[in-house]
């Protein structure tokens, strides 16, 4: 084995008789080491419990009372010495917890993107409703800042200027996003969304003057036919619903460019949690001007009349919970996994909410629509290959 390094106190450690090192003498690196240097690799050596004899002086009852301590005073030392640390659940079996993130992603998405459709058939007021989305998920952080859930990251005027875009650019994605949610169907609005690659890869080229690859833009070609195809005989298409969720695709890719210039040391939930506080400022003012004297006039009172005022509020606060949550847990989910695995899983995410919100709502849909909705995730998704391919090879040549 080779050596770790010289301890002091080698030199004397010649010196040293043969007639004492007999069994049992403390070992030279807990005589010799000094108590504030008893470092190597990066390890604290502790003193080895000594088994040593009783003195003379002891006998009777006193002498079998020390014999009886030695042994478990050894144990103990050697214990928090030479033990290592348990392994927790998620060590041990991280595929399994990274299946459970996705699966919870999964699943809040699913659930969201419901509820939050049938919200719109007694309450159709989309500004109003994406504000709630956004102050329940601030409610959620400010009373987790109070537990210390965690605990909250100091901000100033220079980590917050860089913020605001990025915030902004959030609000109005989401705004524009429940806006056409409302207008059309949940499976037609996530096909239209799924054009944001194309959007995201324009912006890289025009925008930060990024080149991006033939087979990349090539790639886009099935996205952006398949939701042509789809959207000429989507039953619930409307131009509102459409022109919102293009606006959705503009705004997050531009939130994209803007998170790129604000990164920070902070962590993904407290910059998640100060995004949210920004944005549900951004939206407040447009709620209260566009929606507030219809909301005011007779917007609760229908509601109110249709599912009660315990139930209106009660599901305000879980569809915002679910909101809150499902954009928490896919931050968490990336940080877990390689990018492309986010991008394969995010794309498989969309076809989920698509299948599902067919089957909840019974949403009617046109052979054609379904193949031009397949045809656009089938292109997400060799986009999301491909580019999370070149991001890899752009790593390793970096690392190399």
């Amino acid at each position: 084995m080779a050596a770790l390094g010289t301890l002091p106190g080698a030199a004397a450690a010649a010196s040293v008789p043969r007639s004492q090192r007999r069994r049992g003498a403390p070992s030279l690196a807990a005589a010799y080491v000094p108590e504030g240097a008893r470092l190597v690799c990066g390890r604290q050596l502790r003193p080895a419990p000594v088994l040593a004899s009783p003195p003379a002086t002891l006998s009777g009852p006193a002498r079998r009372r020390f014999l009886r301590a030695a042994p478990a005073a050894a144990a103990s030392g050697s214990a928090s010495a030479g033990e290592a640390k348990p392994q927790g659940f998620a060590e041990r079996y991280p595929t399994l917890v990274t299946g459970f993130f996705f699966f919870l992603w999964y699943f809040l998405n699913v659930i969201f993107n419901i509820l939050n459709k049938k919200i719109f058939d007694y309450f159709p007021y989309p500004y109003f409703v994406s504000a709630s989305h956004l102050f329940v998920g601030v409610l959620y952080c400010l009373i987790g800042w109070a537990f210390g859930f965690p605990k909250r990251a100091p901000i100033n005027s220079t980590l917050l200027k860089p913020l605001i875009p990025v915030a902004v650019c959030h609000a109005i994605g989401h705004v524009t996003s429940t806006v056409s949610f409302a207008a059309v169907a949940v499976s037609f609005a996530h096909t239209i969304k799924a054009l944001e690659p194309f959007f995201n890869a324009s912006a890289s080229q025009f925008i930060l003057g990024q080149p991006v690859p033939l087979t990349l833009w090539l790639s886009l070609v099935p996205v952006v036919v398949g939701v042509s195809v789809a959207s000429l005989t989507e039953l619930s298409f409307n131009w509102t619903g459409f022109i919102n969720a293009m606006i959705s695709n503009i705004s997050f890719t531009y939130r994209s460019i803007y998170a790129k210039k604000a990164m920070t040391d902070m962590d993904s939930t407290n910059l998640y949690a100060y995004i949210s506080i920004i944005a549900l400022i951004v939206c407040i003012p447009p709620a209260l001007i566009i929606e507030g004297p219809q909301l005011v006039q007779h917007g609760f009172k229908d509601a109110i009349a249709k599912v009660g005022l315990t139930k209106l509020i009660s599901n305000f606060f879980v569809v915002g919970l679910f909101y809150h949550l499902y954009n928490q847990v896919a931050t968490n989910t990336l940080e877990r996994v390689a990018p492309l695995s986010h991008a394969i899983g995010n794309v498989l995410k969309r076809v989920f909410v698509i299948g599902f919100s067919i089957i909840v709502f019974g949403n009617k849909i046109t052979t054609q629509t379904g193949i031009g909705t397949s045809i656009a995730i089938a292109g997400v998704a060799l986009y999301s290959f491909m580019k999370a391919k070149i991001e890899e090879e752009k790593r390793q040549i970096k690392s190399a």
